[in-house]
C-alpha cells in the first residue's frame, strides 16, 4: 500500500471493472482511515453507485474495507432495508490508484471476480452469491486455473469467517468506521429521477 493517503473525509472514487477491463460499477465515497485490516471509505446514504445501465443511491450509509491482498473487498451496512449487514466481493489487484498502477490517492480500483459472500439479518444468514455467473465468467473470460482455485477456496474461508464473526467480519470493528463516517460532513447528492434507489 502507498503512504500517501488523503484527509479524512476527501472525496474518492472506487471504480471495479471486469477481468477483460471492461467498466463495471463505479462508486461515489469519502476516504476514512486505516487499521490494522488495511485501508476503510465510505458511503454516505444517498451517495451514487454506478455501472453501465443502473445507477442507485445508497439507502443509508456503508463502509468498505480494503485488506492488503487485494483478493477481496468487505462492505457494511448501517440500517439497510433489506436487512444486508455484510457484502464481500471476491477480487483481483484491488489497490489505491490506477488500473494501470499509477498512483492517485483518490482513486481505488479493482477487478469484480463474481463471487460474493453476503450476510443478512434474520434465518438466511450466510452464503455464496453469484455462484452462477462466476461459472459463466470463469469459461467466457478464460480466469487462470489458479486464480479460480484460490478464490474458489478464499470464499468459503471469508464465509466461515463471516458466521464466526472473526475480525473484522464481527460488527464493532465496521461500527467504529460507520460511526467515524457518520461524523463526517460532506456534500449531500442529487437526486436522478430516471434512477432507482438500490
Amino acid at each position: 500500500m502507498s503512504a500517501e493517503r488523503p484527509a479524512p473525509g476527501t472525496e474518492i472514487v472506487f471504480q471495479w471493472r471486469k477481468w477483460d477491463g471492461s467498466p463495471h460499477w463505479r462508486h461515489e465515497c469519502l476516504w476514512l482511515g486505516s487499521d490494522s485490516w488495511g485501508d476503510w471509505i465510505g458511503q454516505p446514504g444517498g451517495w451514487w453507485s454506478e455501472r453501465p445501465g443502473r445507477a442507485f443511491a445508497a439507502h443509508g450509509p456503508n463502509v468498505t474495507l480494503v485488506p492488503p491482498s487485494g483478493d477481496w473487498v468487505l462492505t457494511v451496512n448501517r440500517d439497510h432495508p433489506k436487512g444486508m449487514r455484510i457484502y464481500i466481493d471476491l477480487a483481483w489487484d484491488v489497490h489505491a490508484g490506477g488500473a494501470d498502477g499509477t498512483p492517485d490517492p483518490l482513486l481505488f480500483t479493482g477487478i469484480d471476480m463474481d463471487l460474493d459472500v453476503v450476510r443478512v439479518e434474520g434465518e438466511r444468514g450466510t452464503w455464496i452469491d453469484d455462484e452462477d455467473e462466476w461459472d459463466e465468467h470463469r469459461a467466457w473470460y478464460g480466469y487462470p486455473a489458479d486464480v479460480q482455485e484460490h478464490l474458489v477456496a478464499l470464499a468459503a474461508e471469508l464465509a466461515e469467517n463471516v458466521r464466526a464473526q472473526v475480525p473484522p467480519f464481527d460488527d464493532a470493528t465496521a461500527d467504529r468506521w460507520l460511526d467515524i463516517l457518520e461524523a463526517l460532513e460532506h456534500t449531500p447528492r442529487p437526486e436522478r429521477p430516471a434512477d432507482r434507489r438500490g
